[in-house]
């Protein structure tokens, strides 16, 4: 019975591993952007590489590492990385309800640092409870692709045509506008609130007085206001009115 049970956690260790390697074939792109970037602001190949194996956010490592190479406080810094990545204690709440009961607290704690946009979605859609060793085999992958890529960006800086280098650079960009547009054309609040949010940034970068606000605090103000009036705005229906309104459509 034991070999038996070690055959089944093996299996589900190599099926997350398998569902993890789409998401990190993307990190390997991304998190290549993302070293480049680094490594033109000066940061050495190595501490590019720690960032990202001690962080393993897109968004958040982005903006404080921005805020790093232009001389940001560290007030800044810590608030502007907490409200980006503040998502995480949703996705976490909702992802532990789907956890196997048996999963210890240590196991737990361990895991959720790689608890990724990605590695959420992808966790949530098991029709079975997900194990430890299946979300273990998950994250290994990407947290692979993203350390790799970041050392492979960081290093290649210096050996890639400058001409090259700026074309990559705005790749981090791009998988920004990749993640907003699709959300934001198939429902009109999240239009809503990333225009908001386009507005207010212009407007903290056009008005003066304004302008010298520095990046960090522009992100948090701009995160806050636009996502307080978005939920203001539409709010989320409770379930027994969703449910009504369901039933009185039909």
């Amino acid at each position: 019975m034991g070999h038996c049970l070690r055959q089944d956690r093996a299996a589900l260790l190599r099926k997350g591993i398998m569902d993890g390697l789409p998401i990190c074939l993307g990190y390997l792109s991304v998190s290549f952007a993302f070293g480049m970037m680094a490594a033109q602001g000066g940061l050495p190949a190595w501490i590019t590489t720690l960032i990202s194996m001690t962080n393993f956010t897109s968004a958040g490592q982005v903006a404080g590492t921005n805020l790093i190479l232009t001389g940001g406080a560290y007030v800044e810094i810590a608030i502007t990385t907490f409200v980006i990545n503040i998502r995480y204690m949703l996705m976490s709440l909702s992802l532990s309800q789907k956890l196997d009961p048996s999963m210890n607290m240590l196991e737990r704690c361990l895991l959720a640092f790689g608890n990724t946009d990605e590695v959420f979605a992808v966790a949530m859609q098991q029709k079975r409870t997900v194990t430890a060793e299946y979300l273990a085999g998950l994250i290994l992958t990407p947290y692979l692709g993203w350390t790799v890529g970041t050392l492979l960006g960081a290093t290649a800086n210096g050996i890639l045509p400058l001409s090259v280098c700026s074309a990559l650079g705005i790749a981090i960009y791009g998988m920004f506008i990749a993640i907003v547009v699709p959300p934001a054309r198939k429902a009109r609040p999240i239009l809503y609130v990333v225009l908001l949010s386009v507005a207010l940034s212009c407007l903290f970068r056009w008005v003066p007085w304004l302008n010298q606000l520095s990046s960090g605090w522009v992100i948090i103000i701009c995160a806050v206001v636009a996502s307080a009036l978005g939920a203001l705005r539409y709010p989320v229906e409770d379930a027994p009115e969703q449910q009504e309104k369901a039933e009185e459509e039909n």
